[in-house]
């Protein structure tokens, strides 16, 4: 229990197991989120702001609301519910990897997805990563970012963040990629307008049974968001991403990801990145 959760006998609102088991059900039918037991008292203090602030007095009344179509509440159910940890160039040796991949690239225009995006720092990882591979901002990159959670693409899309956030960027980095504040902007940084102009910020749920990507994808980026899902709502979606990546591109997955139930479709070509079976089919080494 983090030190956010509230334990049963402190609760402010009767919260009851069919409660939990009804909320289970929703946000998997609706985003494919997989929630165990040992989450329910993280159900319990995310939800409990959503009654505060519509003034519901009970579970009860709040799912009878969710169920009646409000589709605002909806989006602030989901998003209460969405996990969003991310880093500046978290598991970094993907970046490396990346970098020595779009040097390779003969094709252009490059397009990139990443099918997570967060508050922006991985989209904007993945765009200094393409500037530094090309020498500039004038990179051949276009870098498709997308998020089930209005609020954290909302953030992603303004692009600004505390100082201490760019702790894993290099002094250099930081002078060619981002603008930092002053006076009242003080403590704060804002990613310059050439890095924000490579990428396109959408919402999208996975479970979508269309995905509005514009031509075949050099990589996709679907990091630390298949634990949420069980195995077959997991194999579902690479399933649907696999025609959308070029036969010699690559999905860059996260560090406790693997695809073993999704051989078919994906080999493992080293340190969580994947490629195209198509590609191995083709005899490629």
């Amino acid at each position: 229990m983090t030190t956010n959760e509230v334990p049963p006998r402190e609760r402010e609102f009767v919260f009851s197991r069919r409660d939990f088991e009804e909320i289970r059900k929703l946000i998997y039918d609706h985003a494919g989120i997989a929630l165990t037991d040992a989450k329910e008292d993280m159900v319990y203090s995310r939800l409990a702001r959503r009654l505060r602030a519509t003034g519901i007095k009970s579970f009860r009344e709040y799912l009878s609301f969710l169920r009646s179509g409000h589709e605002a509440e909806w989006e602030a159910f989901v998003n209460s519910l969405t996990t969003n940890l991310t880093d500046f160039f978290r598991e970094s040796h993907h970046f490396s990897i990346l970098k020595d991949f779009l040097k390779t690239r003969q094709d252009r225009p490059i397009n990139i997805w990443c099918s997570a995006a967060s508050t922006g720092e991985e989209p904007y990882s993945i765009a200094m990563t393409a500037a530094e591979a090309f020498g500039g901002f004038s990179a051949p990159v276009k870098i498709w970012a997308s998020d089930l959670d209005t609020n954290v693409l909302k953030k992603g899309q303004e692009g600004v963040y505390p100082v201490e956030r760019l702790q894993r960027l290099t002094d250099a980095q930081q002078k060619q990629f981002f603008l930092k504040g002053t006076g009242v902007n003080a403590g704060m940084a804002r990613v310059k307008p050439e890095l924000r102009g490579m990428i396109e910020f959408f919402k999208l749920n996975l479970l979508d049974a269309y995905f509005p990507i514009k031509g075949q994808l050099d990589a996709i980026f679907c990091r630390n968001v298949m634990i949420y899902f069980d195995k077959p709502t997991q194999y579902k979606i690479l399933k649907k991403m696999k025609p959308l990546l070029k036969p010699d591109g690559l999905l860059f997955v996260g560090h406790s990801e693997a695809l073993y139930h999704a051989t078919d479709l994906f080999r493992l070509r080293g340190q969580t990145v994947y490629e195209h079976m198509e590609r191995v089919g083709r005899g490629a080494k």
